[in-house]
C-alpha cells in the first residue's frame, strides 16, 4: 500500500475511534437521570382542617396500607470508563401490610407494623439514554431469586412517637426492626415521617443496608458495576381501620 493512500486511512481511523469514545462519553455521561427519594407529600389544605380538628387520640387505631402506595431501591452504578457513577431505581405499587399505634400519655407508641412487598413487581424508574432499563429489571429479579423468595419484609419494633404526631405535622424517627429478603432476617433501624390528618395518614421511611448481607450478590450487567450498597424506600398511603 502506498504511503499516500496509508496516511487518509490511519487519519480516517482515529477520528473514528475518537467519535466512538465521544458517543461513549455521551451516552454514558450526559443522559441519565434518576428520581428523588420517596418522601410525604404536601397536605391538602383538607387534611390539614380534618388533623387540626381531631381529639388528641387522633394518631391512635390500626392503620392499613392502601392504594398509591410504593416501594423499592436505590443502587449506585459505575459505567465502565466512567467518573460519574449513576443512582438506578426500581419501585412498585405491590405493597401490603399494617400499622399498630395506641395513645401513650401525651405521646404515641408505635407497637407494631408489618410491610409486605412483591418483588416480582418491581420495576425501574431512572433512565439512561439508549439504554433499556426493564433489562436490569429482569437481572436484579434473578439475582433476588423472586421465584423462590418473592417478597421482602420489615417488621418494625415498638418505637415511642411524639405527641405531634396526632396533630397532623410530620414527626421522624428511628425504627428498629427485622428485615426478611432471600430468606434471610437481619435487624436494621428504619428512618421514618409519619403524618396523620384524621382518619388517613402518609408514612415515608428508608433503610439503609448492604445486599450482600442477605445472600444477594451484586447483579452483573454489561458495562456497569453494581455496588453492594442499597438504599429501600417507602412512601405509604395509610387508612384507619374501622
Amino acid at each position: 500500500m502506498s504511503r499516500k493512500l496509508l496516511i487518509p486511512l490511519v487519519a480516517v481511523a482515529a477520528l473514528a475511534v475518537l467519535g466512538a469514545a465521544g458517543a461513549y462519553a455521551y451516552f454514558f455521561s450526559s443522559l441519565r437521570t434518576a428520581p428523588p427519594q420517596l418522601a410525604l407529600t404536601s397536605p391538602s389544605a383538607t387534611a390539614s382542617a380534618s388533623a387540626s380538628s381531631t381529639s388528641g387520640a387522633a394518631g391512635s387505631g390500626t392503620w392499613v396500607v392502601g392504594s398509591g402506595s410504593l416501594a423499592g431501591y436505590r443502587v449506585t452504578e459505575q459505567f465502565v470508563g466512567q467518573s460519574s457513577s449513576h443512582e438506578a431505581v426500581a419501585r412498585t405499587g405491590a405493597v401490603s401490610g399494617q400499622l399498630t399505634i395506641t395513645q401513650s400519655g401525651s405521646g404515641y407508641q408505635l407497637t407494631s407494623g408489618k410491610i409486605t412487598v412483591q418483588l416480582s413487581g418491581l420495576a425501574s424508574v431512572d433512565s439512561v439514554a439508549g439504554y433499556n432499563v426493564t433489562n436490569r429489571d429482569r437481572i436484579v429479579q434473578r439475582s433476588l431469586d423472586v421465584q423462590s423468595y418473592p417478597t421482602a419484609v420489615f417488621e418494625a419494633e415498638g418505637v415511642t412517637l411524639p405527641a405531634e404526631a396526632g396533630s397532623g405535622q410530620a414527626v421522624t424517627v428511628s425504627a428498629p426492626g427485622r428485615l426478611t429478603i432471600h430468606g434471610v432476617t437481619k435487624n436494621v433501624t428504619a428512618t421514618l415521617q409519619l403524618r396523620v390528618s384524621g382518619d388517613t395518614a402518609q408514612l415515608a421511611g428508608t433503610i439503609a443496608t448492604n445486599m450482600t448481607d442477605f445472600g444477594v450478590s451484586p447483579p452483573t450487567i454489561g458495562f456497569t458495576t453494581v455496588q453492594p450498597a442499597v438504599t429501600i424506600e417507602v412512601a405509604l398511603n395509610l387508612t384507619r381501620s374501622a
